[in-house]
């Protein structure tokens, strides 16, 4: 019998969100063969898409123009994406909204989950998209907890224990962002690249976040010793690890 592949599902607030933050860790799991998924838990159409409102568009049709470039990053990416449509600025937790994450994380059976930091001042949204990550992975594993449809799960629809990584926000110091963990994305990163240009919009951030990824390589290099023959153009992305790391050997 064939092993199921491994699958990483993302938490994303807004529908550019997982393309800045964690696109190398997205394309770099597709290119192991790697089921990604991605869940959107709105279009950022309030908040993200001032553009849009200037040029007079409803706010069906910005719903619309987002969710056409985010599926075309995801697809940049090597990822599957939903959108649950919760809407943005503010972005509210609610039974509802945790119902239906829960089915995502049942369904989805991730293997790692990677979702926004618990802090971050300029936007309320990315802290909440974090707590309720956390919270469905927690009502995901209890088999007394029903599913959106009123049914209790099966037993196979339980979900273990993946751990959580927070990826980088905008502004990292003023988020108290303290990366324990870094990514060596460099082979993954053309496909990042090519995620950050399905988002026209908001062009700006393209050069922004090649530059940190630059950054962040730099780290990647210092931190895993001298002489391993790591390329120069190492490119790297940042996270924090929620849950403890359980292992048999310390490295």
């Amino acid at each position: 019998m064939a092993a199921i592949p491994r699958s990483l599902l993302v938490v994303s607030a807004h529908a550019g969100d997982f393309v800045w933050r964690a696109g190398g860790a997205i394309a770099a799991a597709a290119n192991r063969g790697e089921r990604a998924v991605v869940v959107c838990l709105s279009f950022g159409e309030r908040g993200e898409s001032a553009s849009q409102w200037l040029q007079g568009r409803s706010l069906d049709e910005i719903k619309g123009i987002r969710r056409t470039e985010a599926e075309a990053a995801a697809s940049a990416l090597g990822a599957e994406i939903e959108f649950l449509d919760l809407g943005d600025y503010p972005l509210r937790e609610s039974p509802q909204a945790l119902a239906a994450l829960v089915d995502v994380y049942r369904r989805v059976q991730p293997d790692v989950v990677l979702t926004h930091p618990l802090a971050d001042p300029y936007n309320g949204d990315h802290p909440a998209a974090a707590r309720m990550a956390l919270e469905a992975r927690v009502l995901a594993q209890a088999i007394g907890v029903a599913n959106s449809d009123g049914t209790l799960p099966a037993k196979d629809e339980i979900i273990g224990a993946p751990p959580v990584f927070f990826f980088e926000p905008h502004q990292s110091e003023q988020s108290d962002f303290k990366p324990d963990v870094l990514l060596d994305i460099t082979d993954a990163f053309p496909r990042k690249r090519a995620a950050m240009e399905c988002l026209p919009a908001q062009k700006h951030m393209w050069s922004y976040y090649t530059d940190l990824a630059i950054r962040r390589g730099v780290q990647v290099k210092r931190n895993a010793g001298p002489n391993l023959g790591l390329a120069h153009e190492t490119m790297g992305e940042a996270y924090v690890r929620y849950y403890p790391q359980v292992t048999d050997v310390l490295a």
